[in-house]
């Protein structure tokens, strides 16, 4: 394989699009070629820009076990022909190619199966001197730990090592390409079906030899899984791993100092009125507080307690929530550069009956999104947990041979924030309707696990999967008006101890992100929580929609329940568990279980 660095660009690409398509390991086509995009050694460090996200930067650390780490945006294309040269390198992958057609008849299409070593100047001379155009073949192999490598074609249709090194050929014997109609036969009159590829349970591509060839030149190591075939341009091809933050902002160093000097007055306040009353019974209390609103106190004190007063020792939605639901008026600072700024919406502009379960409305004027990614997987996807956080321990590819540094981008946007009361939703869960839903969802969800014994992936619980659902309504009703399409908006779910809600945001390094329609949205978010209500009843799939069972093994959609295309599902770039873990049932009623709701009555 040969690098592209020094030659003249073969492409371009986004720098978002190398945050989450075709990072280290992606495998990528160009105009002309197909290659694999390099490890991060041999990215350019020209062009690139430092990002400061110290709670991103801790949990990475934590995560790789790698102190000091970077954050760094992809280099980009700098016109200056003064400037040093920036750039991604591509390794050229695959290494075997097919042919135009040489034999056609009615019943196949037969191609020349040729390795690269075997061309001239990009083409394949035949025997009768002629020059065939030729493109990579499009099956490779590659294993759960996201090792890659072509196939050993010889030795795949002799069925094991063998000397002939004959001609090899790809034939089509139908019109549809699918896997049953392609076969891979040599000269020698020995031929093989690509479905045997495509099945585990006889090995037909052997054990995986550890390949990592996007990290250069003798870069493999010790693995041992079995190879399974893969379609380079299929969408389980690559899975890039990224954790994701909303950057807070920073808290208040005059409140810090106050409540260091009088902590031991404060460590066993628990409210504004507890807090209220200690001021005025104790005057050096009152006199080191001077100036400053109790529930800002209140917050600072809640925060040492339960997260040693660092937003990097929360799990990354506790810290979001914690700040969202903190303040009764603003947070942060309404400046132009400000990283974050929002503002609760009064009671009265959004009180309704449909929201008689929301406990406050907050429009995020000014927020900054900053994704990075660590490593990727291939034909599984691995999703951060329902507090935000990635599973320590996991062993998924790696972006190059020695971290010091991730990629990462930074978007700028504006957001609403809908909070639910605690107790409606303790309620909710309490009911026996709701309980019998939820076996029927563990149900499905156990059978993706008998199939998964690997992934550390748990169960979000019921009310993550109902905001969930809610989330992905309310963002398709919003989309209808907001003025952003709605692959560009995204959501954060918020279900744990801390607190619930949703989040609907969008970002962008432009100023797209910061248009103004979705704060507009959450000053009627009432409007548009009917609306999002409405379309959760009736799907145009029902009633096979609402009879789905999660432990079908037939339908094989275990991590569903009432969803499907034509209500929930939405852009996988907008939902941040894959389109899993969602059943409307839980939001409204439907045909078939009309009682687990938690919207149960149309207002």
């Amino acid at each position: 394989m040969s690098p592209r660095r020094g030659r003249r660009p073969q492409g371009q690409l986004r720098q978002s699009q190398l945050i989450t398509t075709f990072g280290p390991g992606a495998l990528i086509d160009l105009p002309n070629y197909s290659g694999l995009v390099s490890g991060l050694d041999h990215w350019s460090p020209a062009g690139q820009t430092e990002i400061n996200e110290p709670r991103l930067v801790a949990k990475l650390a934590e995560l790789l076990n790698v102190p000091g780490l970077h954050l760094r945006t992809p280099p980009i294309d700098d016109s200056d022909p003064t400037a040093p040269p920036t750039g991604i390198t591509a390794w050229r992958f695959p290494e075997w190619f097919v042919t135009d057609v040489v034999e056609s008849s009615a019943s196949a299409r037969s191609r020349l199966l040729v390795h690269r070593s075997s061309l001239q100047r990009g083409k394949y001379v035949d025997e009768d001197r002629k020059k065939r155009n030729v493109v990579p073949i499009r099956f490779v192999r590659a294993c759960r730990r996201g090792h890659i490598g072509d196939v050993d074609w010889f030795a795949f249709v002799h069925r094991g090592s063998h000397d002939c090194r004959r001609q090899l050929w790809i034939d089509e014997r139908g019109t549809s390409g699918d896997l049953s109609e392609v076969w891979v036969r040599c000269t020698c009159k020995l031929e093989r079906a690509m479905t045997e590829a495509a099945t585990l349970a006889n090995h037909a591509l052997g054990m995986c030899n550890g390949a990592r060839p996007w990290l250069g030149p003798y870069a493999g190591e010790n693995c041992g899984e079995p190879n399974r075939l893969l379609v380079r341009t299929a969408s389980n091809a690559y899975f890039p791993q990224v954790l994701t933050v909303i950057s807070l902002p920073e808290r208040d160093d005059v409140v810090v100092q106050a409540v260091d000097r009088v902590w031991e007055n404060l460590q066993y306040i628990d409210s504004t009125e507890d807090l209220a009353t200690l001021r005025k019974l104790q005057p050096p209390v009152e006199a080191a507080l001077s100036g400053l609103a109790n529930d800002m106190v209140i917050e600072e004190v809640r925060s040492r307690r339960e997260g040693g007063g660092s937003y990097a020792d929360k799990p990354v939605k506790r810290a979001e929530i914690e700040v969202l639901l903190a303040s009764k008026g603003e947070i942060g600072a309404d400046v132009p550069d400000g990283t974050f700024y929002a503002r609760a919406l009064p009671r009265d502009r959004w009180e309704a009956p449909v929201t008689s379960a929301v406990d406050r409305v907050v429009l995020v004027h000014r927020l900054r999104e900053v994704s990075a990614q660590l490593s990727f997987t291939r034909f599984e996807a691995i999703t951060p947990d329902a507090e935000g956080d990635l599973e320590l321990g996991v062993q998924p590819a790696m972006l190059g041979r020695e971290i010091t540094w991730l990629p990462a981008i930074e978007n700028r946007g504006e957001g609403v924030f809908v909070a639910f009361k605690q107790d409606e939703i303790r309620h909710w869960t309490e009911r026996a309707d709701v309980r019998a839903r939820g076996r029927l969802l563990m149900g499905g969800f156990d059978r993706w696990r008998s199939e998964h014994k690997q992934s550390k992936r748990a169960f979000p619980g019921l009310p993550y999967v109902m905001l969930h659902s809610l989330s992905h309504l309310v963002l398709t009703a919003v989309a209808l008006e907001c003025g952003y399409p709605a692959s560009s908006i995204r959501e954060r779910v918020y279900a744990s101890q801390a607190g619930y809600g949703i989040l609907i945001y969008t970002g962008s390094p432009d100023a797209e992100g910061t248009l103004g329609g979705l704060v507009q949205t959450g000053r009627n978010i009432a409007q548009y929580l009917d609306a999002a209500l409405e379309i959760g009843r009736l799907c145009s799939n029902d009633p096979v929609c609402a009879e789905h069972n999660p432990d079908d093994e037939h339908v094989r959609r275990f991590l569903l329940g009432a969803a499907c295309h034509g209500c929930l599902l939405i852009a996988e770039t907008s939902c941040e568990q894959h389109n899993d873990f969602l059943d409307r049932a839980l939001v409204v009623p439907t045909l078939c279980d009309p009682s687990a709701a938690f919207f149960l009555a149309k207002p």
